[in-house]
């Protein structure tokens, strides 16, 4: 059996990548994070005059300055096919981190891209993203990750999670 595909949501700087890196330690999943991952695939080659970005890294780091500059380029990217990120994505990792487009997220689930949507929730102590970059309701999520707690508490709770999805999917 193969590891489920899972794309893990929710507002910035609430934990996505943390749990990910998390998943990643300790049961092997492979992941990308959008925003790398675009700034590699098409993002640096069209902004990296206007920002003087020296390469896709530098760019990506300054990602958190031009939120809504991002979210508009890549919806541009998947015009055609809104799932067109998560498939480059995919094709090699087994997670995608950080989508913030509803529109790319039903298109991701007709196609059957992913298995698993998980959200992480730091809303009780973080900031919640604005509009004009993120636009995915909690609801949409299959699973709820809460990282209102400590770190010990979050990794706990990943862990389960984790033991849970891969443990059991990738037995032979």
């Amino acid at each position: 059996m193969s590891k489920p595909k899972l794309l893990i949501i929710g507002n910035g700087r609430h934990g996505k990548d943390s749990m990910a890196e998390i998943l990643e330690r300790e049961f092997g999943m492979t992941f990308r994070s959008s925003s790398m991952a675009a700034s590699e695939i098409f993002i640096y080659e069209k902004i990296k005059e206007k920002y003087d970005y020296v390469d896709a890294a530098d760019c990506f780091h300054d990602r958190c300055n031009h939120r809504a500059e991002w979210y508009d380029m890549i919806c541009e990217y998947n015009k055609y096919d809104r799932a067109k990120l998560a498939k480059d994505i995919l094709n090699d990792s087994d997670c995608y981190v950080g989508m913030r487009d509803l529109s790319e997220i039903d298109e991701c689930m007709k196609q059957g891209v992913f298995d698993l949507i998980v959200w992480v929730d730091a809303g009780d102590r973080l900031p919640n993203e604005g509009k004009d970059s993120f636009n995915v309701p909690r609801s949409r999520a299959d699973v709820v990750i809460d990282n209102n707690g400590s770190f010990e508490i979050f990794e706990r709770k990943v862990k389960a999670f984790g033991k849970l999805i891969f443990v059991k999917a990738c037995k032979c």
